[in-house]
């Protein structure tokens, strides 16, 4: 499902999204649509704009997170030309995961944007790293994260950006059992236990980060 007040956009985004073999079910230009079209085809994933109408602000965002309480866990990706933390708190304050938050301006790669978005759809999350520098300004004392070494907060964040393993470890240049480490490392000190699934206790730990 999309939503998004420009025509342009919204059409475009159809097609690209077809032409990747994607049906898609319905496309809104407005909040009250995308949360009609929600709770009506509980699509895969939806992709929507932050600032939509009446007031162009962050419609978009509220409506997606009023989208996911009525559908619990509906997977939502938003795709904006803006960063706004109020209404993001909010989704990130559900702990199924299924989301993110990536800057049209910012997408350079079609084939990066769908492996995005199919992540978002099986649960997991991916954000733009400048959505991620404003949501961590709001860092709080009592800082759940405290505990992290800056190599683990640096494998962390490149978690949050929805990088694989492999990709991290050519990052940081290193090898991949250390990033596999540093993981573990990071899912012990959040007291992400060893019992859960590691794809759900990657997706907790991102939106510790976040939320912190």
């Amino acid at each position: 499902m999309v939503a998004d007040d420009a025509v342009l956009i919204r059409e475009g985004l159809v097609r690209l999204l077809e032409e990747f073999g994607c049906e898609v079910v319905e496309a809104v230009g407005t909040g009250d649509g995308l949360v009609e079209a929600v709770t009506a085809h509980r699509p895969d994933v939806s992709v929507v704009d932050v600032r939509m109408p009446p007031s162009f602000t962050d419609e978009g965002l509220k409506a997606a997170v009023e989208a996911r309480r009525r559908v619990p866990g509906a997977p939502v990706l938003i795709l904006s030309q803006y960063v706004e933390v109020s209404y993001a708190d909010d989704l990130l304050a559900d702990a199924r995961g299924a989301v993110g938050y990536l800057l049209k301006d910012r997408v350079v790669d079609v084939e990066e944007f769908m492996e995005g978005l199919r992540r978002v759809a099986a649960g997991g999350t991916v954000f733009d790293p400048q959505v991620v520098a404003q949501l961590m300004v709001r860092r709080r004392r009592g800082d759940p994260l405290a505990s992290l070494t800056p190599r683990e907060r640096e494998v962390l964040g490149l978690m949050a950006e929805g990088r694989s393993n492999p990709a991290i470890s050519r990052l940081l240049v290193v090898t991949e059992g250390a990033v596999e480490k540093h993981i573990r490392g990071i899912f012990t000190k959040l007291g992400l236990h060893a019992d859960d699934a590691d794809q759900h206790r990657r997706v907790q730990a991102v939106l510790a980060y976040l939320r912190s």
